[in-house]
């Protein structure tokens, strides 16, 4: 069996769903993709999927339709993608054994 690119957590889906069920305009599900920048050198970017392209590799997982850009397919590969929420903030986390760097706010990585 091969392993997926990215799965979500429990508390992913759900957010990512209630996400959805709120969005004005209506999308099949999440993109997900990396892009240079950053102190580290790249950051995760995801956005609303309103249709799928040719090349997006699709995921689904515990009812939730990931689209991955084919470019960021490497660079994610076996990645968990999480949900935190504090008293100050919420966001989406993604743990990937790929990393060999973090900045230290945690909006970039290196591989």
């Amino acid at each position: 069996m091969t392993k997926q690119i990215i799965t979500l957590s429990d508390r992913a889906a759900q957010r990512i769903k209630e996400i959805m069920s709120n969005a004005e305009e209506s999308s099949i599900g999440v993109r997900i993709g990396v892009k240079s920048g950053g102190c580290a050198g790249m950051s995760y970017v995801m956005e609303y999927a309103k249709s799928s392209n040719l090349n997006d590799e699709v995921v689904e997982d515990k009812g939730v339709k990931v689209l991955i850009d084919p470019k960021a397919v490497l660079y994610l590969l076996g990645t968990e993608m999480d949900y935190k929420k504090d008293e100050l903030s919420s966001t989406f986390v993604f743990k990937n054994p790929n990393e060999i760097e973090r900045c230290g706010c945690g909006e970039s990585f290196k591989i």
